[in-house]
């Protein structure tokens, strides 16, 4: 789920969409390697039933609704991969103000400060692409925002120039990129591939890995 179309490409209008005519994106590709992808509008307690792990790419503002619905499927075991960019930098076909184009900035304040995270932003920082360390894989981003951990101790721990962050909430994972650069639908980066792979396992495996 997300503004980010990795599921069903940029496609201008139904006929491009049901066509297939539109940009398919890359990561559907590489995701479904090794998982089976369903589509979420919403997040409901009846959407999230039986899913085990989730995916959040740059997703709209969440209703209050939806925030309590994802935090207690989180809390109940389930394991969360979220891109979560305040100054989205990729390329997109549709122009601002455009409802089809991803959304330019995240607006996930009230959960991130329920897990006891807060997500900020350098306006200084330059535009361009440049490798984040995390463990043994570098993650390309582009103008990342940073995290800071709200109390002692939280559930979070921050990595990679606190563009990463890892929280043990209840019973479940979540992962977290201040950026959404890895999932630039055109030009990606040479390291893209590499870095979703990795991110993906460090939040959806049983063992964190």
């Amino acid at each position: 789920m997300g503004t980010i179309p990795i599921y069903w490409g940029e496609s201008g209008n139904v006929n491009e969409l049901l066509g297939g005519d539109g940009a398919s994106h890359w990561a559907r590709l590489e995701l479904e390697k090794s998982y089976d992808l369903r589509p979420l509008d919403t997040l409901t307690p009846e959407s999230l039933s039986g899913l085990k792990h989730l995916l959040l790419a740059q997703p709209r503002a969440l209703s209050a609704a939806e925030n309590v619905a994802l935090d207690d499927w989180v809390r109940g075991g389930g394991r969360l991969l979220l891109f979560a960019d305040p100054m989205l930098t990729g390329k997109s076909k549709f122009p601002i103000g455009d409802r089809r184009r991803p959304q330019d900035v995240v607006l996930l304040s009230p959960i991130l400060k329920h897990w006891g995270l807060e997500l900020q932003f350098d306006v200084e920082r330059p535009e361009g692409f440049v490798l984040i360390q995390a463990t043994d894989q570098p993650i390309p981003v582009n103008r990342p925002g940073s995290f800071v951990a709200l109390g002692t101790p939280g559930p979070c721990t921050l990595a990679a120039e606190a563009v990463l962050a890892s929280c043990s909430i209840g019973e479940g994972r979540v992962v977290l990129l201040a950026d959404a650069a890895v999932l630039d639908l055109y030009d990606p980066h040479p390291q893209a591939a590499a870095a979703l792979d990795w991110l993906a396992g460090t939040a959806w495996s049983e063992r964190g890995k």
